[in-house]
């Protein structure tokens, strides 16, 4: 289930979130969230624009295979799922994140604390196990740049807790199959002693894919164990396993070839044979400490290790290439502890956190000719490193009945750097390492009407450093690029919260400035070259409702992002861009609308509607893929059977079978900017739990 809703803005007066209600007479209720203060605090009160995903994996009418089917509702977020397992979800927030082609840029992703997102700000969120998820919070503007090289906002995934005290085993299982080829298999098990809860997750999919060429298979397993050594201290340990022993890349689509026919794949997809396989492994601790009654300490420990091979669309043979065939292999660690006081002044509450991390990536990458799909004669062999330094500093102060500040500084040092081993006549040493140095602050005021409504308003400045991938070629020859610059960005934003009754209504209006912003300078031979451009400009508005009318639950969230660059700047391939022109990837207009009912304890169905505005493909907007508006269904059937409990759902995506770009990739250098999505499709599920 849902629990949420939240953002946007009106004009110059704004509110902010909203979260889920009970009965015709109640009034909605506010989860508690800890993005946003980094300790507990109902969402209402938090100084920010939040969204809560309530995560049921036994009730929910979804399969949970990617996070694009729980976070629709959150406005100022864009999860695409782009029906190709090979290159994983676009997202983005607020309009960051959108030139990503691969992976997620501009958004930071933690997993029961501990990053998904690597130091140099490239990060990945499949790899979290959704059939194990109890929440997902979504933090945007200026508060998330305490979290370091996030940019446009953070995304929380909190696993589920094991049980506490002693507990006999309880399990679940779910089968699932539908459209396309899609299976999917979980089952998880939990139980407890005294002193310590466990629980065990496991899911296999498989797919054929929407589109020719486009098969995969998912392996996870996610472990969490629960200590209480005693009455005040908790360690949390958590491993997660990740495989993807297959996933075929159907690559993008021309606007012709996708008018014809969206399903169809690129020859040389099939000439190059292009696909990639992931394996990630990780492990880590999560202690948290009571000293008192007014101080606590958190810290954290990981580390993992990440292999991925892939093969492109290119021999890779060519001089200046680094090869058609990818091997990646990836050990990360990372650490953090951060205090946590109370106190009070003048007898009303006054908080602050202060804390230090520590992450360290280490990337063996090596490149390959890919002669049909078999790697070839070595064209790159090189250790790439990211690595981060960072201290902060947060106070939360009410200081009177109805007021009350934050602010907040983040100190971050991040080095990047290249240790070339591929040398010869022709590759000279290539070795080479840069730090980024910058410093955020942030500072928040909040205004509590009533007990029913909350005014805030934030200011901060938060910076963006160039990824390993994107710092990989200069435009001189071989060699990293090594002067590219971290964008950095001055952001602001006003809300407001009112909670009345059944209805929770957000809103939020927020501008974001940025200098140096990171975008494509060419692509040939599969180097993307990236440059920084003086400016980019995203402004907007996020709205969201929430209303509970007895058995029918209504929802509504709408984005208008107006995301443009300030100034003229010449590309490499496809000449002039002029200023005004609008960032690709970011559609002006998002909405998204539900209307669930309950027609009785055993059974639910609801309607969902997704509509976007166009959407341009390059910097130049010389193309765009069509706005679209779709449908899709769902419904969930529970009971019991003596001391089990069951759960049939399906679900019908695309009830009108509408061709449409589900997802784009902006700015591809052979023009193939279309990735179809999939047209009507079903999925039937059933559950079954102790």
């Amino acid at each position: 289930m849902i629990r949420r809703r939240a953002l946007a803005a009106l004009g110059c007066t704004l509110l902010s979130p909203v979260a889920h209600a009970q009965s015709t007479t109640d009034p909605v209720l506010e989860p508690v969230v800890v993005s946003a203060s980094r300790s507990l605090q109902r969402r209402f009160d938090a100084p920010a624009a939040i969204d809560v995903v309530s995560v049921d994996p036994f009730s929910a009418m979804s399969p949970l295979v990617n996070l694009s089917e729980l976070v629709a509702a959150v406005p100022g977020l864009q999860v695409r799922e782009r029906q190709n397992f090979a290159q994983d979800l676009q997202m983005s927030v607020r309009g960051f994140g959108t030139r990503s082609t691969f992976g997620v840029r501009g958004v930071r992703i933690l997993v029961d604390g501990i990053p998904a997102t690597m130091p140099d700000g490239q990060g990945q969120a499949a790899t979290a196990s959704l059939t194990a998820a109890s929440r997902i919070e979504v933090l945007r503007g200026p508060m998330a740049q305490l979290y370091g090289n996030a940019a446009g906002g953070v995304v929380q995934i909190f696993t589920q807790d094991p049980p506490r005290g002693v507990t006999p085993a309880s399990g679940r299982i779910s089968v699932g199959a539908g459209s396309n080829g899609q299976q999917h298999i979980t089952a998880s098990v939990a139980g407890a002693t005294e002193q310590v809860g466990a629980l065990l997750d496991v899911s296999h999919f498989t797919t054929d894919g929407y589109r020719d060429h486009s098969a995969a298979e998912r392996n996870q397993l996610a472990a969490k164990a629960v200590l209480h050594p005693s009455s005040e201290t908790t360690v949390t340990a958590t491993a997660n396993f990740f495989n993807q022993p297959k996933s075929q890349d159907p690559l993008g689509l021309t606007r012709t070839d996708f008018d014809r026919n969206p399903r169809q794949v690129v020859g040389g997809a099939l000439f190059f044979d292009t696909r990639k396989t992931i394996a990630q492994q990780q492990a880590g601790l999560v202690i948290a400490h009571r000293l008192s009654d007014s101080d606590t300490l958190n810290a954290r420990v990981y580390a993992g290790a990440r292999q991925v091979f892939q093969t492109l669309a290119l021999s890779g043979a060519v001089a200046n290439s680094s090869g058609g065939v990818v091997d990646l292999d990836s050990d990360y660690r990372g650490l953090g502890l951060n205090w946590n006081h109370k106190t009070r002044l003048d007898g009303l509450p006054l908080n602050w956190t202060v804390g230090v991390e520590a992450d360290r990536l280490s990337q063996a990458r090596k490149g390959f000719v890919n002669n049909a799909g078999v790697a070839g004669a070595l064209r790159r062999d090189e250790i790439d490193s990211a690595s981060n330094r960072d201290a902060f500093a947060q106070i939360d102060w009410q200081f009177a009945p109805q007021w009350r500040a934050t602010a907040g500084l983040r100190h971050s040092a991040v080095r990047v750097g290249v240790d070339d081993h591929f040398i010869t006549a022709a590759s000279p040493d290539d070795s080479g390492g840069v730090t980024y140095r910058n410093t955020s602050p942030v500072i928040g005021l909040v205004w509590q009407h009533s007990d029913g409504l909350n005014l805030y308003a934030n200011l901060g400045r938060g910076f963006e450093t160039p990824t390993l991938a994107e710092s990989a070629y200069n435009a001189s020859g071989s060699g990293p690029n090594l002067g590219l610059r971290p964008s950095t960005s001055t952001q602001a934003e006003i809300g407001a919260k009112l909670v009345s009754g059944v209805h929770a209504l957000d809103l939020a209006l927020f501008d974001a400035r940025s200098r140096n912003e990171i975008v494509p300078s060419s692509v040939s031979n599969g180097r993307s070259i990236f440059q920084n451009v003086d400016g980019a400009q995203r402004r907007g508005i996020e709205a969201s409702w929430l209303a509970k009318w007895g058995s029918l639950t209504t929802r509504m969230a709408y984005t208008w992002l107006d995301a443009r660059f300030l100034d003229t700047f010449s590309n490499a391939q496809n000449g002039a861009v002029a200023a005004g022109n609008k960032l690709p990837g970011a559609p002006a207009h998002s909405l998204y609308s539900e209307a669930q009912y309950r027609v009785s304890d055993a059974v639910s169905a609801a309607l969902e509607m997704r509509a976007e505005a166009r959407v341009f493909v390059n910097d130049i907007n010389s193309e765009a893929a069509p706005g679209y508006a779709v449908l899709n269904a769902r419904a969930g059937y529970a009971w019991q059977l003596g001391t089990v409990k069951w759960f049939l759902f399906g679900r019908i995506d695309n009830l009108l079978d509408k061709q449409y770009a589900g997802s784009v990739i902006v700015n591809d250098g052979n023009g193939r900017f279309y990735e179809a999505a999939p047209g009507r499709r079903v999925f039937v599920g059933l559950r079954a739990g102790l």
